[in-house]
């Protein structure tokens, strides 16, 4: 499966000595937080999405893989990840696997040992590996991946009041020291129609899937775009019949100038052409989408052409792939930088933060970090909050109109 977050081209070879070290210590350096204390792409929307990775593989597992370490340095931290899960899921998981014994390699004497348990893909391993991993000392966990299996996870971390970083984007899991490092439709939809309200387009039609992200993003978009000024002409929910809401929404169009739809790379094309198919000219009004738009698909689309999504800025992960390809051997799937930064951060906080070091209070300072996909940073809620750019899709990929913030506002 391609990801819908591809690199287009890998970095040339002098700059990544410098990139390694600005990636693996730009995670403190770049923040006032430090300043003021002194071979194969899985979809994202697979691995990323809280609509998938709620639930278990549906092949069966492979035997449970020993706990192992990485690392020698005196601050354990746990990694959980579903490594004997069948198909894709192991794949990722081992991607994610590789990516933290890089972050490792790439940081400059880390004092952090990671203690890595296989969750096997289920709750009742990854409370498992989580047990063992605070029983041998650990003061945070890294991980899970799915949703199902972080509340075990953080049951076991709260007995202990330690703090779990996983990397599922099913927000409603979220809180009580549970915090999401992962790529959140929220922070998508807020950029893009920020974005396009300040280029003028503030009326806006919607249209978004019948599914539990279609609801994160419908809750998103009623909220944001009023705060940015503007209105919802139309709004529709689709499920397998598109053509219908399609027609709907064609119908108020001249009314709209903007069209936002959420959905990933095969998905939003078949929306755009049933769209057409309904009469709309999609050329006279500002297509607007979210990071799953960055999908070949949807760059091969005419419909879609001139369209705006928001996604990480593409320059962090080209750097990443790269420095991965010449470690590995193969691609990395698309969310390997989570559990990069993810070890990167704890070891620059073990660094710099003393005995709070992985405490509330740290993880969720304001003016945030910054790793390999731009700045992020945790609310109190658990969720987070990415600095994005905005992205333009042409037939060559997608091309930045914006640039990702340098840093948060308020």
């Amino acid at each position: 499966m391609q990801g819908p977050r591809h690199p287009k081209s890998p970095v040339q070879g002098p700059l990544i000595s410098r990139a390694t070290r600005r990636s693996a210590l730009g995670l403190l350096l770049g923040a006032p937080l430090l300043s003021a204390c002194a071979g194969v792409q899985q979809s994202l929307s697979q691995f990323s999405s809280p609509f998938s990775s709620s639930a278990p593989p549906a092949q069966p597992a492979g035997p449970p893989q020993q706990a192992t370490t990485a690392g020698t340095g005196g601050v354990k931290v746990a990694l959980i990840l579903p490594l004997s899960a069948a198909g894709n899921a192991g794949l990722a998981a081992q991607s994610m696997r590789n990516a933290a014994e890089m972050a490792l390699a790439e940081f400059q004497n880390p004092n952090i040992q990671l203690l890595i348990k296989d969750d096997n893909g289920s709750p009742q391993g990854a409370q498992a590996g989580a047990q063992q991993a605070v029983d041998e000392g650990a003061e945070i966990i890294l991980g899970p991946l799915f949703a199902q299996s972080v509340p075990a996870v953080a049951q076991v971390a709260r007995t202990r009041n330690i703090s779990v970083i996983a990397f599922s984007t099913d927000s409603s899991i979220a809180g009580r020291g549970v915090y999401l490092l992962s790529f959140l439709p929220e922070s998508d939809v807020n950029r893009i129609i920020e974005y396009s309200a300040g280029i003028g387009k503030r009326s806006v039609a919607v249209l978004v899937p019948d599914n539990a992200y279609g609801n994160v993003v419908e809750a998103t978009v009623k909220a944001a775009v009023p705060r940015r000024g503007g209105r919802i002409v139309a709004f529709e929910k689709y499920g397998a019949d598109r053509a219908t809401p399609a027609r709907s929404v064609a119908q108020q169009l001249g009314s709209a100038d903007a069209l936002f739809i959420a959905d990933d790379g095969d998905a939003v094309v078949a929306v755009a052409d049933a769209m057409t198919a309904a009469g709309a000219n999609l050329r006279n009004i500002q297509m607007l989408g979210t990071g799953l738009w960055d999908n070949p698909r949807v760059y091969a689309s005419p419909a879609l052409q001139g369209g705006l999504y928001a996604a990480p800025d593409p320059a962090g992960f080209r750097a990443f792939s790269g420095r991965y390809r010449t470690k590995y051997g193969a691609e990395p799937i698309r969310t390997a930088t989570l559990a990069y930064d993810a070890v990167a951060l704890v070891a620059a906080l073990a660094r710099t933060q003393g005995t709070t070091r992985f405490s509330s209070d740290v993880l969720t300072n304001p003016s945030g970090f910054a790793g390999i996909d731009g700045l992020f940073r945790f609310r109190a809620d658990g969720t987070n909050e990415r600095g994005l750019a905005v992205m333009k899709v042409t037939t060559g990929g997608g091309v930045a109109v914006a640039g990702s913030p340098k840093s948060f506002g308020a």
